[in-house]
């Protein structure tokens, strides 16, 4: 009895060892199955590398200053009779501003004007009585002096009160005026700001190292924050001859026109040099490059290699598609472009979008669906 139930166990022991062996078995067929069996392609964006006329530029900031700016004010005190102009007003060379209380100074001309008439007549007479020596040379000397005198005090005076009134010293724009009717002004005191506006300078240092690069008459472009993406052509018209001591750079000013009066003095200017001989550059879609600490990079398309060196091919008879990827050394970055100065040739392809799924030598499949590049665009890390 014993013996039998001894079989009866092993047999049972037999059977399961048989059927967890069977499923071992039919677990690891599954399994090399499932890696003998083909991945399907990654879908990737491409774009060709193309050689293109790259014209280098030398970036730098600077600042917008008017071509004539000034701070309206007096040389002499007094107080305010009449103002002939409103804030903001666009004015004309030469006309009125500003007008101070002048009644005592025009007293005096109208004084100094009578004094003038008779030492006129009484120069006159003398100059007739000379001939015929009715008065003495010193006496005709004195009249010729007391005239010349009195011509100098009427000078005075009108200069005196040519200070009392302001006239705009060119055309431009008024800013805010900053006195009424009825102030008393002191000496020096700021009326208002006047800027012509017409044209503008920027001014902006460079390192001195980029000194022969530079030359009057180089085109420059201009930014500003107020208009982004819209660029405004200047040139250079003049390089200080001095490099600065503690910086090392270069002050160099650009001209640049403004009809519409868009720019402002003292805006914040991202300015960009065009540097001449513009030469010829692999240039590729920004979105092609991955940026890492340890090196840039794209995936290339390139085909795949059977072991006697063809070229593979799939069901239909077309190459087999891989990634390769390629360290590169990259240049200047531009409209979403970027220069490739080492690792891609003018004519290849480069992954554009769907770099995030990629490693080397994966099977890729070029797509054409526009929506890849928004959706599987690798993140970019400067």
């Amino acid at each position: 009895m014993l013996r039998r139930r001894m079989l009866i166990m092993l047999g049972v022991v037999l059977l399961v060892v048989l059927v967890l062996g069977g499923y071992k078995a039919f677990s690891i067929y599954t399994m090399i199955q499932g890696f003998s069996k083909p991945k399907p392609p990654i879908s990737v964006a491409v774009a060709s590398a193309t050689e293109r006329p790259w014209q280098m530029r030398l970036p730098t900031v600077g600042s917008l200053k008017a071509l004539q700016g000034v701070e309206l004010s007096l040389e002499v005190a007094g107080t305010v009779t009449e103002l002939k102009f409103e804030s903001g007003q666009k004015v004309k060379a030469g006309q009125p501003l500003l007008q101070l209380d002048s009644a005592v100074e025009a007293a005096l001309l109208e004084t100094a004007k009578a004094d003038l008439g008779l030492a006129q007549l009484d120069f006159g007479r003398g100059s007739q009585l000379i001939d015929s020596r009715a008065i003495s040379k010193g006496e005709y000397d004195r009249l010729s002096a007391v005239l010349q005198k009195e011509r100098a005090t009427v000078n005075q005076l009108n200069a005196a009160l040519a200070k009392k009134r302001m006239v705009a010293p060119f055309s431009g724009t008024i800013g805010i005026r900053h006195v009424d009717i009825g102030d008393y002004l002191a000496s020096g005191t700021k009326i208002a700001t006047l800027q012509d506006l017409s044209s503008l300078y920027a001014d902006f240092y460079v390192p001195e190292q980029s000194i022969p690069k530079l030359a009057i008459g180089q085109p420059v472009q201009i930014g500003v924050a107020a208009y982004p993406g819209q660029n405004f052509p200047g040139a250079i018209s003049a390089i200080n001859p001095i490099v600065e001591s503690t910086t090392r750079n270069i002050l160099v000013r650009a001209t640049l026109a403004n009809p519409d009066g868009k720019l402002l003095p003292g805006m914040f200017a991202s300015l960009e040099v065009l540097l001449p001989d513009p030469q010829k550059h692999i240039v590729v879609p920004e979105s092609a490059i991955t940026y890492t600490l340890y090196g840039n990079s794209l995936y290339v398309v390139g085909q795949k290699k059977a072991e006697d060196g063809s070229v593979e091919k799939d069901d239909k008879g077309q190459p087999v598609l891989i990634a390769e990827r390629r360290f590169i050394e990259t240049g200047e970055r531009r409209d979403g472009l970027v220069m490739i100065n080492k690792g891609v040739q003018n004519g290849e392809q480069v992954v554009t979008a769907g770099q995030i799924k990629l490693d080397n030598g994966a099977h890729i499949a070029i797509s054409d669906d526009k929506t890849l590049g928004e959706q599987n665009s690798p993140p970019r890390a400067d």
